[in-house]
């Protein structure tokens, strides 16, 4: 039996005539072939076990077998799966028996288009392989994993063969020009390099496609073929086109077109016109571009140009690409035009290049140490407090706590900005409002320095001398006052004491046709703050003022000081003189505008007192202790304290104010106290509360309370107490324009 018949005659195809008879002709596939391969020995030795052929077409599947056929020693019969069923499957086994049983030959059994069989035929197939009567070659353009008995897979190598490369093929073109007996070589052939470049590039990785096209670039070109002994045939690039019924799109794979042909699709892609996308797409395919290319640079504009606007695009992208490898080409163009309609008609956002701005800030910035709460407590918790302080997420609500993870240098740094559309604009109110929270909390961690002394206001203020991580609280007041009166889009609105963002960034979105002008007289303050409003398109920023109020109204133009809110937190200790702060409020204020304030009540707060009662063992020490904070708290010439809700209300009224809310508010949460908190209020350098303490107090006594305080409180969370006094008013509608005069 002539197993496969070839007829090297010129009536054969040259595709056929040229099949290569041995490993040493074949082509392409040297992952699997080449010297020193495991398929190679195996074929030189002569000891194969069953094989499975996967590729798409044109690769050498069916050559392979022939060279396999051509040098082994077993009995070789092969099948057509498309042609052949059960019945010539039952022949060949009871031959193969028969050359086993009479004559000791091992049988090998080559199936092409084995995928076309069924599950029942395939399961025929079966017992005879396990049994070992014939050793099964099968070749498949599908993948085997998908389409073939996952048995016969399990009990064979599988080896894949790939589209053959360029210079693979530009070999193959030579081989069939120089060979005499095969090919052309006895003809005086010359083939112009375009239009060999041409048929290389529109065979995409095909050999028979490319052999078949020059056998009919070659034959057609003269008037006859053979022709006349010693005329010369010309094959030009316009003969290479007609003879492979494609015309040449200027695209060379590695140059300038090729390029720019590409970046012409991305950009269409990115800029969501779905038309131009599909030309860009067509005239690549048509031009022999490499299908697998175009979808990686799919993947990459899945995230590049739509990220989280449309998460589902790298997994739609994906999906293609994998049926197209599944399918293959021509139908796979199907694939290829969905991916790119879906992302060309996706929302788009470009936010990923976020991370890039991390990777410029580790050149660009000081990088910082790992914040202590971040870091492994597992080896250095006890002798450096690694990990202390550490908040567990999955303990609170939401799965969600405000605390800061970047370094400090970084606080406040923004690198992710969400865009508006898709999925990524659902998210970004949370996720705006989780930052808020934790700029609040890291600025609330933060010792203030803002202690009120003639002399000095660089000292640190005592009335705010706890970590806090109550950003929670912060934001149940600042909505208690904002959701008091509608706001306006078009508002201005002054924020003369922006403390830790809350109230800037809730009249950003209330009032995004107005404007927000805010006094930062604190650089580093001042720093985070413009971080936050990074995202914002810049007309849409804040306006921020280096001074206080009300200094930092001589910043602005005449006609830009009238605002129809002023609005702080803390203010009052920040600017003792409460008579100067209500009258130019007064003054800047629209007629109906409003005031709204929080302000904290540091003597109705908790006392560190009561947190030593059970640790003390001089109870003399802790008598006194508790005589000097209630003195402190009490002092009448101090402006931090020395005020109470009922004089604020006497206040306002001086001054013209309506007042809407004037009420006191109790929070009470867990603190965590550090180390250096502790040591300043106990140290009477320090300028804030530990001098006060020291007026009452002796060294020897401050130093047996500080020992007392770490042991007891450092590095643990505690029960406090904080109270605010929010409050809110407005000028009558009527009054026309105040001035300073007025007063």
């Amino acid at each position: 039996m002539e197993l496969f018949s070839s007829d090297n005659t010129s009536s054969a195809p040259l595709a056929d005539r040229m099949r290569p008879r041995t490993l040493d002709e074949f082509a392409g596939q040297d992952h699997i072939v080449g010297p020193g391969r495991l398929l190679r020995r195996v074929i030189q030795a002569d000891q194969l076990s069953s094989l499975i052929f996967y590729g798409p077409p044109g690769t050498g599947k069916t050559t392979l077998a022939r060279v396999i056929a051509g040098s082994t020693k077993s009995h070789f019969i092969t099948l057509n799966a498309v042609l052949s069923g059960v019945k010539q499957l039952r022949e060949s086994i009871d031959e193969a028996r028969e050359k086993r049983e009479y004559y000791g030959r091992r049988t090998t059994l080559f199936i092409d288009e084995v995928h076309r069989w069924n599950k029942a035929q395939q399961d025929a197939l079966l017992p005879w392989v396990e049994n070992g009567t014939v050793i099964l070659i099968g070749a498949t353009t599908e993948n085997p994993y998908f389409e073939v008995n996952s048995a016969l897979v399990s009990r064979s190598r599988i080896f894949q063969l790939k589209p053959l490369s360029d210079q693979d093929l530009y070999r193959v073109a030579e081989m069939a020009l120089e060979d005499p007996e095969r090919g052309y070589g006895r003809f005086r052939v010359s083939i112009d390099r375009d239009a060999l470049d041409h048929l290389v590039q529109v065979a995409n990785g095909d050999a028979r496609t490319l052999l078949n096209a020059l056998e009919l670039a070659v034959e057609t070109t003269p008037e006859s073929f053979p022709p006349p002994e010693g005329t010369e045939i010309r094959v030009n690039l316009e003969v290479a086109e007609e003879s492979i019924q494609r015309k040449a799109v200027l695209y060379d794979k590695e140059g300038d077109y090729h390029f720019d042909t590409i970046s012409a699709f991305i950009k269409s892609v990115r800029g969501s016109d779905p038309d131009a996308a599909l030309y860009w797409l067509a005239r690549m395919v048509k031009a022999g571009e490499d299908p697998r290319f175009i979808f990686r640079r799919m993947l990459i504009s899945a995230s590049e140009d739509i990220g989280l606007a449309d998460p589902r695009a790298l997994v739609f992208v994906q999906s293609a690409a994998a049926a197209f490898d599944r399918v293959g080409l021509p139908e796979g163009q199907y694939h290829l035009a969905q991916a790119v309609l879906y992302l060309a008609t996706a929302p788009k956002s470009n936010s990923c290049l976020g991370y890039f701005d991390a990777l410029n800030s580790l050149e660009e910035e000081n990088i910082g140490d790992i914040p202590r709460h971040l870091k492994d407590p597992g080896r250095d918790a006890k002798a450096f407090g690694h990990g202390q302080g550490y908040q567990y997420p999955h303990a609170y609500r939401d799965h969600w706590v405000a605390q800061q993870y970047l370094p400090a240098a970084l606080t406040g740094r923004v690198f992710y900005m969400p865009g508006d559309l898709g999925h990524e604009g659902a998210l970004k109110p949370l996720l705006q409002q989780r930052r808020e929270e934790q700029i609040a909390a890291s600025l609330e961690d933060s010792p203030e320095v803002l202690t009120y002394s003639p002399g000095d206001r660089r000292r640190e203020r005592w009335a705010n001398r706890t970590v806090s991580g109550a950003a929670a609280m912060q934001k149940a007041l600042r909505d208690g006052l904002f959701d008091l009166f509608e706001w306006q889009r078009h508002w201005r609105v002054l924020d003369i004491a922006p403390g830790n963002g809350l109230f800037m960034t809730e009249a950003l979105r209330r009032c995004p046709e107005g404007g927000i002008v805010v006094c930062a007289a604190d650089t580093s303050r001042r720093e985070v703050l413009e971080h936050l409003a990074s995202e914002l398109p810049a007309p849409e920023r804040p306006l921020f003022l280096a001074a206080p109020f009300p200094d930092a109204l001589d910043m602005l133009k005449p006609g830009e000081r009238r605002f129809e809110v002023l609005m702080g937190r803390d203010s009052l200790i920040r600017s003792p003189d409460r008579e100067l702060l209500f009258r130019h409020s007064a003054s800047c204020l629209q007629p109906g505008g409003r005031l709204i304030l929080a302000e904290i009540m540091p003597r109705e707060g908790s006392r560190l007192s009561e947190l030593l009662s059970g640790g003390v063992a001089d109870p003399e020490i802790l008598a006194k202790f508790r005589q000097a904070e209630e003195a402190i708290y009490a002092d009448p010439d101090n402006p931090l304290v020395n005020w109470s809700s009922e004089d604020i209300g006497k206040q306002l009224k001086k001054y013209g104010f309506v007042p809407d809310l004037l009420e006191k508010r109790e929070h009470r949460f867990e603190q965590t106290l550090t180390e250096k908190l502790i040591h300043s209020w106990f140290d009477p350098g320090s300028g804030g509360f530990g001098a006060r303490l020291g007026e009452f107090l002796l060294p020897g006594e401050l130093r047996t309370l500080k020992e007392t305080a770490s042991r007891q409180l450092a590095e643990k969370k505690v029960p406090w107490k904080r109270t605010y006094l929010l409050l809110a008013c407005r000028m009558p509608a009527g009054t026309g324009k105040i001035k300073i005069e007025d007063f």
